[in-house]
């Protein structure tokens, strides 16, 4: 299908199962070449100790320890939210708490259905256990509705239905902004390979799919969403995989019926109630997080829209 060039969180929407055995590459590394994303599991509301574990890179809403065995890493989620580049910041209690844990029913669910990812599981209320991959330097963006910088790009009216899910590319540098790209500057510039590309897409409309329905199940409309992947090394053997996050914080969620916003458009629109957003996804995913969410005191301004 023809490519469109992106999510992230700033430009727009809102922007693993398995066993133990990992493998490391056949070379280490550099920082952003970790994925981002089963050891006796502690208590959810046990906090990390950060500081006996090794920081591996620290990005704008994660940050990355070296895990507990080779090819492994520690993900934790931090309560900053960011949008346009970091140009706007701020804390919001809670944030982490939740991302962590919608993000890890998500790819849980993905791992049923046979889609490979980095995740292994999650280890307390902001952390998980995950693969050590090389990430590909893009994210990807897939789109089911005109919102945000498409909408504005293409002179859409927001919410538009589109003709058929759309695949973009964003090559993956904050200095320059984070730039729509084509399928000839990633090959060109050897991001990725041809078949790499192709299994990326593959996997990305498979996630689109599968987790358009499962939203659709609990009243809410996947309008866009991005994904990062990852080259996972097992042996000399390599596959590419579902790495980093999904969570509210990296894609559009609207309500159905009211077109409510359920994600950090909440944030960059200055509406208010991100933490209550994200806590009623998590509520029609069947997920128990306001206990380990600290009750906020003072009343919460919110606007629908």
């Amino acid at each position: 299908m023809p490519i469109a060039l992106t999510l992230r969180s700033d430009h727009d929407p809102l922007i693993d199962s398995g066993d133990l055995r990992v493998a490391r590459g056949p070379r280490q590394p550099s920082p952003r070449a970790f994925g981002v994303c089963r050891q006796s599991e502690p208590s959810v509301s046990e906090e990390p100790t950060m500081n006996r574990r090794r920081r591996i890179y620290e990005g704008k809403a994660k940050i990355l320890y070296e895990g507990p065995e080779p090819g492994t890493l520690v993900q934790h989620f931090k309560d900053d939210a960011t949008a346009f580049n970091n140009k706007k910041h701020d804390k919001i209690e809670g944030k982490g708490v939740l991302n962590n844990r919608i993000s890890e029913y998500l790819f849980q669910k993905l791992g049923e259905v046979g889609v490979p990812t980095h995740f292994i599981k999650r280890l307390n209320m902001r952390e998980q256990l995950i693969r050590e991959v090389e990430i590909i330097p893009l994210e990807v963006v897939v789109r089911n509705v005109a919102a945000g910088s498409l909408a504005t790009r293409l002179g859409l009216d927001e919410g538009t239905p589109l003709p058929r899910s759309i695949v973009e590319f964003y090559y993956k540098n904050d200095k320059l902004g984070d730039p729509m790209v084509t399928e000839e500057h990633i090959t060109a510039f050897g991001w990725a390979t041809p078949q790499e590309i192709d299994d990326i897409m593959s996997l990305a409309l498979r996630v689109n799919d599968f987790l358009s329905g499962l939203f659709l199940g609990v009243g809410i409309r996947l309008v866009d969403f991005k994904c990062e992947f990852g080259r996972l090394w097992e042996n000399e053997t390599m596959r590419i995989v579902l790495a980093d996050e999904i969570s509210p914080d990296c894609s559009r969620l609207w309500d159905i019926e009211t077109q409510n916003k359920l994600d950090k458009d909440r944030f960059r629109r200055d509406m208010g109630g991100l933490v209550e957003a994200y806590q009623e996804v998590a509520r029609r995913l069947g997920l128990h997080v306001d206990s380990a969410v600290r009750a906020r005191t003072g009343p919460v301004l919110v606007r629908s829209k």
